[in-house]
């Protein structure tokens, strides 16, 4: 793992470089997927990593790296996608989750004129609630707070005019009463923009790492990874996005096969290393925006996956998998909405807010003079 990163630190350290390294970036993100992603569904640490931060790409289907609006939380998942229009900005986006699960991510951005280099830092914090602490014969012994949190560090740089690479660099810690983790992963990524033709299209590999302190000293965990590509085209003469998304390459089979449950609730158990139609789509998130005039937005997705997942049998399943939101921007905020609809259509809600501080506070105007 440290070869891998020492190599691609070498070559994106580079502001010119030949399309030969690129391809071999490429390359390398493609072995790293092969060598270091062996989970499956629910089976590595740290799921709460799979959740978006950000209320557009919720709004989108829940996985977007290439819808890029000027909104900061869209960087969360795609580094490459933190531009130097977006100087200064401060994103905070609000999640009230089931059974009380507070969800909140900030990120800021900075833009450096001198190195050529665009910057963002950012916090993603879950908050559990207060939770009854027992020992192994269910003896009350007080209660304690569950809480993850994971802090990224993000760099990205554009390379001629259409091409642009990115990084994230994070520490991930959970802390479950008695029990604690600690990691350290990283997210590579390239996005291609044709603003000509209206077409963008990324590529991302997602949080590749190492566990600093498992839970159990016995059984060292794996990361979520995952290897996301994506493309999105906007119509010529219609204010109109299409997006199409497909994640968790690396492996086939990625719905988690829990025999004795389907055997018990009457699903179909799926085979393994089968192919099959409904196995394809499962990597596939469809989403469309429609841009309203210049200040509105208005989002929808679908999650073929997330439907798979929270379906109930033998009965209606309605919005499961859908997902769909709205965003106000104006000159001096961006507010968006996002509405995802979870197992037997129940949704729960999403709130963001972009703030460009340098209107504000006049924090860009050393930047304006740059260049900026």
């Amino acid at each position: 793992m440290d070869l891998f990163i020492n190599s691609v630190f070498y070559v994106t350290s580079k502001h010119t470089f030949s399309m030969n390294k690129y391809f071999i970036f490429l390359y390398l993100i493609f072995v790293a997927s092969k060598i270091y992603a062996q989970t499956l569904g629910g089976s590595s640490s740290y799921q709460f990593l799979r959740l978006t931060p950000s209320t557009q790409e919720a709004a989108l289907g829940g996985i977007n790296i290439t819808n890029n609006t000027m909104d900061l939380s869209m960087a969360y998942n795609n580094p490459s996608l933190l531009s130097k229009e977006m100087h200064s900005q401060l994103s905070a986006n609000f999640n009230n989750l089931y059974a009380g699960i507070k969800n909140y991510h900030l990120m800021m951005a900075y833009s450096h004129p001198e190195i050529a280099t665009n910057f963002a830092i950012g916090l993603h914090y879950l908050n559990y609630g207060n939770t009854i602490q027992t020992d192994p014969s269910g003896n009350v012994m007080g209660s304690f707070n569950p809480r993850d949190f994971s802090l990224q560090l993000m760099a990205s740089r554009q390379y001629l005019t259409r091409w642009t690479y990115g990084a994230t660099l994070k520490f991930i810690h959970s802390n479950y009463g008695l029990v604690r983790s600690s990691a350290m992963a990283m997210d590579i990524a390239v996005a291609y923009a044709d603003t000509t033709n209206f077409l963008q299209m990324s590529v991302v590999a997602k949080n590749m790492g190492v566990v600093l302190k498992p839970y159990n000293s016995d059984n060292l965990e794996e990361l979520p990874f995952d290897l996301v590509v994506g493309i999105s085209k906007k119509l010529d003469k219609a204010p109109v996005r299409f997006s199409l998304t497909a994640h968790h390459l690396h492996r086939f089979d990625i719905l988690y096969n829990d025999t004795a449950f389907n055997n018990q609730v009457g699903a179909k158990n799926a085979s393994p290393g089968k192919f099959t139609i409904e196995k394809l789509f499962q990597h596939i998130v469809f989403s469309t925006q429609l841009m309203i005039g210049k200040y509105l937005e208005v989002n929808a997705g679908y999650n073929f996956l997330r439907r798979s997942e929270l379906r109930l049998y033998n009965v209606a399943n309605g919005l499961v998998g859908f997902s769909m939101g709205a965003g106000v921007m104006f000159p001096k905020i961006q507010i968006r909405y996002a509405r995802t609809f979870m197992q037997n259509s129940t949704g729960y809600n999403q709130l963001g807010v972009n703030l460009p501080l340098n209107k504000y506070f006049g924090l860009g105007k050393w930047g304006e003079q740059q260049g900026w």
